[in-house]
């Protein structure tokens, strides 16, 4: 489904207000100003500012936009750390949905909820297709993909806050490219032990 020019721009604005001011200046009427349309657009599109966000959120979301196109079992090990990695890249990249996944862990709405659910879809499809070409029960296969997925994900968010986690330094490329090494040293291992 394309987008209209009108929806862009509100996607648009709210980002750049989350990105360049923060979150206590998102309201109705500063998107509308931002986006140069009417505030009852952002209502008739979205139902709500907070359907935009998590509009924002499903339009730029890793795992939820994730194509579900699976290597040969040969090419699974090197498949398996670029989807790691690339969740890594992606929202390292993405200000605005860095702070955007901040504010979704504090929110139980229905959108939220429908987020979560089209996150776990993809989730549990990886899992099972993973499972099939490597024979690793899909229970390991599920607790080893939520471990990683859950600490790059609290090591992304933790890094405008916290400079240094178990003396890797979050806010330098080197910390990320030294998370990245350890990312291939542990599927390296997984693949190394398989049944």
């Amino acid at each position: 489904m394309e987008l209209k020019e009108t929806e862009k721009r509100l996607l648009e604005a709210v980002s750049k207000i989350i990105e360049e001011e923060g979150f206590t200046q998102i309201g109705i009427n500063r998107i509308a100003k931002k986006a140069q349309c009417d505030k009852v657009l952002i209502y008739r599109y979205f139902g709500s500012v907070e359907g935009l966000m998590a509009a924002y959120i499903r339009q730029h979301d890793f795992w939820i936009n994730f194509p579900l196109e699976y290597p040969s079992r040969e090419k699974l090990p090197a498949f398996v750390k670029s989807m790691f990695q690339g969740q890594i890249e992606q929202l390292r990249n993405n200000p605005t949905l860095k702070r955007l996944y901040r504010w979704e862990l504090s929110c139980n709405n229905d959108m939220i909820v429908k987020l979560r659910e089209q996150r776990e879809k993809v989730g549990i499809d990886l899992v099972k297709k993973v499972s099939e070409l490597t024979g690793h029960p899909q229970k390991e296969i599920a607790a080893i993909a939520s471990i990683l997925t859950a600490s790059i994900t609290y090591l992304v968010m933790l890094e405008d806050f916290c400079p240094v986690y178990n003396g890797i330094p979050l806010n330098e490329n080197s910390g990320w490219e030294q998370i990245n090494e350890g990312i291939e040293v542990f599927i390296n291992k997984i693949f190394q032990n398989e049944h």
